[in-house]
């Protein structure tokens, strides 16, 4: 069973039992600057360096091995689609669609603080989803990559086709929430059931390049958006309030 804790690093007192938080205003504010401070530049280096990323695919080495190559991967995917799999596919993309990823990613932040009494994990989840969008479109902004010469199955957003937005943000709910689930349960077998969200992600990258709407290079960098984003929300809100003492991790346990 899941095993409760509560809070009370920093005077941060929260209400667990009753409809109301109660927080005081000068720690909060403490912490949106602590937070700021540390994750912030990280951010911004994130997002120069997927810039780059992107002006370096599309501008200098589009032409070089394996990037000469995505053209091939696009039409054999699009060469190989059948009624099934148009299915399966749609439905891989849809795990990563915008509309699911926020409620999704809504409801394990709730879940997570009523059965663990403790605002990190869900502050962790939500930051690492809502960094990799920010780096997503602030880079769609900057790079203006077409999509795919084939017949796509979706219709196009009006984003650059780099990166993939539907990747980045399946790598951050679904690796995030496996990061977290995974530390929570004893047995092996439970630990492994967790990492098998990081499936997800390549179900969802695979689905959108299946279906014409990025190259290779789009869903590639995308996980790399993703990871990054995690390990730095990791790192600064996770590994920040274990060595704080806010929360100590205590795993499920397991009543079979």
């Amino acid at each position: 069973m899941w095993q409760p804790r509560v809070c009370t690093h920093e005077r941060l007192s929260i209400r667990v039992n009753g409809p109301l938080m109660l927080a005081n205003r000068a720690v909060l504010e403490h912490r949106a600057v602590y937070y700021g401070k540390r994750i912030l530049p990280w951010l911004i280096a994130l997002l120069l360096g997927m810039i780059a990323l992107g002006l370096l695919i599309t501008r200098v080495a589009e032409h070089i091995w394996p990037f000469t190559v995505e053209d091939s991967v696009n039409r054999w995917f699009a060469a190989h689609r059948t009624p099934t799999m148009n299915t399966v596919t749609f439905i891989g993309s849809l795990f990563g669609s915008t509309p699911v990823i926020i409620a999704l990613t809504a409801v394990a932040a709730l879940i997570l603080l009523w059965r663990l009494h403790s605002w990190f994990e869900p502050l962790y989840l939500c930051a690492a989803v809502t960094a990799q969008a920010l780096v997503f479109f602030f880079t769609t902004l900057v790079i203006d990559r077409q999509r795919p010469a084939v017949k796509r199955l979706d219709a196009s957003p009006p984003t650059s086709s780099f990166p993939s937005g539907h990747t980045s943000a399946a790598v951050a709910l679904y690796c995030g929430l496996a990061l977290v689930l995974a530390g929570l349960v004893h047995r092996t077998w439970q630990k492994w059931l967790c990492w098998a969200l990081v499936l997800m992600p390549i179900f969802v990258a695979t689905s959108r390049m299946y279906r014409g709407m990025h190259h290779p290079s789009d869903v590639t960098a995308s996980f790399l958006n993703g990871a990054l984003c995690i390990t730095l929300m990791s790192w600064a809100i996770l590994r920040s309030a274990e060595r704080g003492g806010a929360s100590s991790r205590r795993p499920v346990r397991s009543t079979t």
